[in-house]
């Protein structure tokens, strides 16, 4: 992956939500579940994740920006600017390096071979023949973890809305219990340590792709979630206590007496997970239904007719 912003088909100036946007176009798109036997598919989601994990980042999304790291997040050049500080004093290399340049520090004694061991990874490599001991010598690479093993979650709306944990099995058959972050969002995406394919230095990752599945009667509007409640003439004429459901169980909702169809009522904390850790609001919609059979009630109102115009405030 050379560059995250072409990676995710983004401009440098792209805002959070524009890269979270593309993050879970490609990601749906790409997903090895929907993609089996394409291995460039794979390989490119793999990318992609790459990427919105460095974006996603505030932090390393500066530093990649001033070019302190690259795409893969390892530092660009921890060795720019030679010994002594001087420029053209020998790059990156210790040929930039002469004894006399010491002088002057009180080095009698001191047995320089540990400061460029520290500094080039000599340590018990190092040769016998003193100052220049650590030179030449290169630290092998750790063991290569094994590759991320990458799986999609379908969270239930009222789970994802309450944090309730949820149940996956891995690729080695196990089945393991994940917490949900504050905030969940389909498209979210949770990184699991260690629970990906095995390799010579341990096992990978397993990155696990979240969708929300939709709810017959709720909807989301930011933290907070919508439904309509259906009253009944006589609950909205006359008021009631009626049972509203929420994603933490059922409450008791009281009416007013001459409630309107149309009134918003809300219940504090029942809404959604916030990334801070609370809650939104339940905004219910009360939405006044006729009785099933009208006919007693059309011979009740027989002969009275409403004056008013309720759209006055429409200007109509």
């Amino acid at each position: 992956m050379s560059d995250p912003y072409s990676t995710l088909g983004v401009a440098r100036s792209a805002s959070e939500a524009d890269i979270k946007s593309a993050y879970r176009k490609l990601a749906k798109e790409l997903h090895p579940d929907r993609n089996k036997g394409k291995p460039d598919a794979s390989e490119r989601f793999s990318d992609v994740t790459k990427a919105y994990d460095l974006l996603s980042d505030k932090e390393k999304r500066a530093r990649f920006d001033r070019g302190e790291i690259d795409a893969e997040g390892n530092p660009t050049n921890p060795f720019a600017g030679g010994f002594g500080g001087r420029p053209g004093g020998g790059g990156g290399g210790a040929q930039g390096f002469r004894p006399k340049d010491f002088e002057g520090f009180g080095t009698e004694g001191v047995d320089l071979s540990d400061l460029f061991d520290g500094l080039f990874g000599g340590g018990g490599q190092r040769r016998s023949s003193g100052l220049g001991g650590g030179f030449g010598s290169q630290q092998r690479p750790p063991p290569q973890k094994g590759p991320d093993a990458h799986y999609r979650l379908t969270v239930p709306f009222v789970s994802a809305a309450s944090l309730e944990d949820q149940r996956i099995t891995l690729a080695d058959g196990k089945t393991i219990s994940v917490k949900l972050p504050a905030g969940v969002d389909d498209g979210t995406q949770m990184r699991l340590k260690g629970k990906g394919k095995p390799g010579p230095g341990g096992n990978g990752d397993g990155l696990v792709i979240v969708e929300i599945g939709s709810h017959p009667f709720y909807h989301r509007d930011g933290d907070h979630i919508r439904m309509d409640l259906p009253i009944t003439l006589d609950e909205a004429l006359n008021g009631a206590k009626i049972k509203c459901p929420t994603a933490d169980g059922p409450v008791m909702l009281t009416i007013k007496p001459r409630t309107n169809g149309g009134t918003v009522m809300r219940l504090k904390g029942k809404g959604w997970s916030t990334k801070s850790g609370g809650r939104g609001d339940q905004l219910v919609t009360l939405e006044i239904q006729m009785p099933d059979d009208a006919d007693e009630l059309s011979k009740r109102l027989e002969g009275w007719k409403d004056d008013s115009n309720p759209r006055t405030k429409l200007g109509i």
